[in-house]
């Protein structure tokens, strides 16, 4: 590994997260909140010195050109670490404390909505933008937004990009992956907009449009009010959620070729897709029967909380229009269901995703007809590619390492807290980035009580869900770190 370069790269990507620290400061002198210039101030000037003091070593652009994947793969891991330092510094200028700080901005920019806020009322406006900000910046991914904006990553791009956003299937939409990444954000930007127009129809202020589009788009759940969608008590701001919390948990790539090259029929010849609907709506109209028969719903809230809670479970979007933490048995169990699936890959969502789902479906197909048949040979293909033996491993792996990690973290966090629903919905919860969960941790309450080795944990949890294991497999790799000049 050549770790001038891996710095240098690192710096640059530093030196325009200073850029985005800055969007707060507008915030608040647009809305008159001179006090909360200075925190974001600070965190820009902060990260803008970390990114030439990371820089002095300066790569060519022919160097940057040649970063390989053991590179591309360090690059996403330091850049989002410290993405995540920089971004709790002004947590601790609203007087956080530092490992609430960091919590609550890791929870942000790995898209997971757990926060450990108590009263929302002593916060101004700039601090719970910033929040959602973190959130729409975490979702697409910061690596995936500088490839589309600065030329010199047009060459490295593409390592870059599939450490950030590793896709079972390596797909893209345009020969460049740099115009894969502008056409990837160009979606997600226009969703968003077009979300805040709705939301304004529907009656909610620029502030509060502006928050939720972003936390929803970004598929991160942060709101800048105390009850989330609860608290709006509107049934179009319900609706209008749900199906943008559905959009961001959908394949961007598969976006593109809908809206763009307008090949309507590719979303009914993604099998990705449409099990991602059928699973949608399997569960949404079962919970829906569990509350109209248990917790006594009427039928249309019956249908529009269980489709709601399971669109924003399963894409880890993590917002509430029902408090679920006080649902009876049976319809909690069911929305456990969408925690381990999670949407599709390449999106916003956090989770297993369902690509890996089919594919686990289907190799486990593929050995009971090879128990049968031992010479048959039975290729197991996702989105009609056909899936090679390496790779088919490096999924298996994949699933493994996910399903070992929730294990361990549920066992240290009960053996910590005392508590196994804290432990295994709040393991699941942050691994999958999907943020609230039920009892304690419940979508109307908060972290904050938990210890700070459990904070540490769940931490840990959310930036591995958010990079999708990989880059922190990587770097436990000693032959990672074997530099090259």
């Amino acid at each position: 590994m050549k770790l001038n370069i891996v710095i240098n790269t690192v710096g640059i990507i530093l030196r325009y997260i200073a850029i985005v620290m800055l969007f707060p400061v507008i915030f608040a002198i647009c809305y008159r909140e001179y006090s909360s210039i200075f925190p974001f101030f600070a965190a820009s000037m902060i990260s803008l010195f970390l990114g030439y003091l990371f820089s002095l070593n300066e790569a060519s652009e022919k160097d940057i050109d040649t970063i390989n994947k053991a590179e591309a793969l360090a690059i996403a891991f330091f850049a989002w670490s410290f993405f995540a330092l920089v971004a709790s510094i002004p947590y601790f200028f609203y007087k956080l404390g530092i490992v609430n700080s960091l919590f609550e901005a890791v929870s942000g920019i790995s898209t997971t909505g757990a926060t450990i806020l108590r009263d929302f009322s002593i916060y101004p406006k700039t601090f719970f933008f910033y929040r959602s900000m973190t959130q729409w910046f975490g979702g697409m991914g910061i690596i995936v937004l500088f490839i589309a904006v600065l030329p010199k990553f047009a060459v490295a791009g593409r390592q870059m990009f599939f450490a950030e956003s590793p896709n079972p299937v390596e797909e893209k939409v345009t020969p460049r992956i740099r115009h894969t990444a502008s056409w990837l954000w160009g979606i997600y930007l226009g969703l968003t907009v077009l979300q805040i127009i709705i939301l304004r129809i529907a009656g909610l202020d620029f502030y509060n449009s502006i928050c939720t589009a972003f936390s929803t788009v970004g598929a991160g759940g942060f709101s800048p009010n105390a009850d989330s969608i609860i608290g709006y008590n509107n049934v179009f701001i319900t609706a209008t959620v749900l199906v943008f919390a559905f959009l961001s948990g959908t394949n961007f790539i598969l976006m593109y070729k809908f809206f763009v090259q307008r090949k309507f029929q590719a979303a009914f010849k993604s099998e990705e897709f449409v099990t991602y609907l059928v699973i949608t709506l399997v569960i949404g109209f079962l919970i829906a029967f569990s509350l109209c028969k248990n917790m006594n719903f009427s039928i249309p809230d019956g249908i529009l909380t269980g489709l709601f809670q399971t669109v924003s479970v399963m894409t880890s979007t993590g917002f509430a229009s029902s408090d679920f933490a006080k649902w009876d048995f049976s319809s909690k169990l069911l929305l456990l269901l969408p925690m381990f699936i999670g949407a599709s890959a390449i999106s916003a969502c956090g989770g297993l995703k369902i690509l890996r789902w089919i594919f686990v479906f289907k190799y486990i197909k593929r050995e009971l007809n090879k128990i049968v048949h031992p010479k048959g040979v039975y290729p197991i293909r996702l989105e009609g590619a056909a899936i090679s033996q390496e790779t088919a491993g490096q999924m298996m792996a994949f699933v493994i390492f996910y399903f070992a990690l929730f294990a361990i973290s549920s066992f240290l966090t009960a053996f910590i807290e005392g508590d196994a629903t804290i432990a295994v919905v709040g393991s699941i919860s942050s691994l999958g980035n999907i943020g609230p969960g039920f009892g304690n941790i419940g979508p109307l309450n908060h972290f904050d009580d938990l210890g700070s080795l459990t904070k540490f944990i769940f931490m840990f949890d959310m930036m591995v869900g958010r990079l999708e294991i990989i880059p922190f497999l990587a770097i436990l790799h000693k032959d990672l770190w074997v530099l090259k000049r």
